[in-house]
């Protein structure tokens, strides 16, 4: 099982590196608009990003809750052969996704540009990985910490909102625009928690395991985030719709909910820094400093999602940089950075040895990918503020070229700031690969 696990986190540190690149490479052509225009235009450079990035985060959980219930936890695996399965069929479709964007045979929407029948093995993917999951842990584990849980819920309702993406081919949703609006976000925002649930799980237990405590995952607090969390998958994605006249109290309550969920998640990582030991530190370096890149973009996300989260300014800033900074912030700034804490955890258990010898250029690239982030993050702020003023602010606008132009000195440094991204995570990213691709030659 091991050996199936190490294929998933490959796969996702390829995905993550080839992410990064198609997103440089998009940058390059939104400020240089006929760069590649005619190998692959940003209409199809950007599906390329944005799917290979979530496979990058899919993969990546996906491989380490393999691994810990297996090698950590030392749990028997319902069964090998399904494990073998679903990594086969995501291996398959993802090979039918690059195959749809690049013959342009696509057709799906958004975040799913790809033909929609791809979505079919997919989701039976994740069934097989529920059935496994669930089969594995429920009659070996009882009381089960906050992370099984999380890990639980999160496969779960993929499953449902993997499906609830493609109700719009349905004729009874389709051929109503608010209905189909509604069901797009609503999906997409679950999904978002979905694998939230998955990688904010992975966050727990290797807190957990770090300081070598249990209880770090059965306290109270930690259950209390398991259920705001999970408030949040399900309701947290109405603030993208507060255009869509839907009922009010729907609005009031995913716009309480978006304002606590990463406070309480602040609160458990410095709780458990405080707690730490030096010795601890010093054993999961790489770990412990990704988990605290983790705390520093979760306080810099909730700043800016709390305030695009209130309706009034969430009507000047929807559709702009800021939007994107946001959900930039997010993949990159936490979820990517807890991913990363979680490969180095595994390698650190599996070659503490060779991953010592590459520490100080990790470390190089740790600051490089933080520091570009920052830049990156900070530039698509200050262009979204503009383009608000443009769109919102200005009594003569000006035309759409003219406000691109006004915003492109921000943009170049954002495109410097993206290649500083991909640099940072090829400099972490391939002495991990070259540790687990040698452990996967070695291992039975």
């Amino acid at each position: 099982m091991k050996k199936t696990s190490f294929i998933f986190i490959v796969l996702s540190l390829l995905a993550l590196i080839a992410g990064a690149i198609f997103g440089a490479l998009a940058g390059i052509q939104y400020v240089k608009p006929d760069f590649l225009k005619e190998v692959i235009a940003f209409n199809k450079m950007r599906p390329f990003h944005v799917s290979t990035v979530l496979g990058w985060i899919i993969l990546c959980s996906t491989g380490g809750i393999y691994y810990y219930i297996t090698e950590v936890l030392k749990l028997n695996l319902f069964s090998k052969k399904l494990a073998g399965v679903h990594l086969v069929l995501f291996i398959l479709c993802a090979i039918a996704i690059y195959v749809s964007f690049a013959t342009g045979k696509m057709g799906g929407r958004e975040y799913f540009a790809y033909a929609p029948i791809i979505s079919l093995p997919i989701l039976f993917g994740w069934i097989l990985f529920g059935i496994n999951y669930f089969k594995t842990v429920v009659k070996q584990i009882k009381g089960w910490p906050v992370y099984l849980w999380m890990w639980g819920t999160g496969i779960a309702f993929m499953i449902y909102h993997l499906g609830e993406t493609n109700f719009w081919m349905i004729p009874y949703f389709r051929e109503n625009f608010i209905k189909d609006f509604t069901i797009q976000w609503k999906s997409y925002g679950s999904l978002a928690g979905c694998w939230n649930m998955l990688v904010y799980g992975t966050a727990i237990f290797l807190m957990s395991r770090i300081k070598n405590d249990d209880n770090i995952g059965k306290g109270k607090k930690a259950f209390f985030f398991y259920f705001l969390g999970l408030f949040n998958l399900m309701l947290g994605w109405a603030h993208h719709t507060y255009i869509v006249p839907t009922q009010p109290w729907v609005r009031f309550l995913s716009y309480g909910v978006s304002m606590t969920e990463w406070i309480i998640l602040i609160s458990i990582i410095i709780d458990w820094k405080k707690s730490l030991s030096a010795e601890k530190k010093k054993l999961n370096n790489m770990s412990y400093k990704f988990l605290m890149a983790t705390d520093f973009w979760v306080f810099f996300n909730l700043i800016v999602a709390l305030l695009i989260s209130i309706p009034y300014i969430n009507l000047f800033t929807h559709g702009t940089h800021i939007t994107v900074a946001h959900s930039m912030g997010t993949t990159i700034g936490i979820n990517t950075t807890i991913l990363l804490a979680s490969v180095f955890y595994i390698v650190n258990l599996e070659d503490k040895v060779q991953l010592n010898k590459h520490i100080k250029i990790l470390k190089l690239g740790y600051w490089v990918f933080n520091i570009s982030l920052g830049v990156f993050l900070t530039c698509l702020l200050l262009g979204g503020v503009e383009k608000s003023v443009w769109m919102y602010f200005t009594d003569k606008p000006s035309s759409f070229g003219q406000m691109q132009d006004k915003i492109q000195p921000y943009m170049y440094v954002f495109l410097t700031a993206g290649f500083g991204l991909l640099i940072g995570i090829l400099i972490v990213a391939s002495p991990m690969l070259n540790i687990l691709v040698r452990k996967y030659k070695h291992s039975t």
